[in-house]
């Protein structure tokens, strides 16, 4: 029998981010918590864990190639920075 929990996940502010997480997670939104962007996830931990590629844009910023699935957008030091965060997938 499966069981599902949600877990978080700290993000940096680097552009690109490899986090490793069960291989169903289940993006389900990213945040500020404590002045800190944070992305939780629906898992199952059964599963085997798997890297997973997320990608961090500022706005202004250029993408070059795939952005990824858009998850959610996150602003510090009371809204002078803003980023928007993509999944770009497990990587092989």
């Amino acid at each position: 029998m499966s069981m599902k929990t949600i877990w978080k996940y700290e993000l940096g502010i680097n552009d690109n981010q490899i986090i490793e997480m069960p291989a169903d997670a289940q993006i389900l939104t990213v945040q500020i918590q404590h002045g800190k962007p944070c992305m939780w996830c629906l898992i199952d931990a059964i599963y085997e864990l798997k890297k997973r590629k997320i990608r961090i844009a500022g706005t202004g910023h250029t993408i070059i190639g795939f952005a990824g699935v858009y998850i959610g957008t996150y602003q510090l030091y009371d809204g002078d920075l803003v980023f928007h965060v993509f999944d770009q997938g497990y990587i092989k």
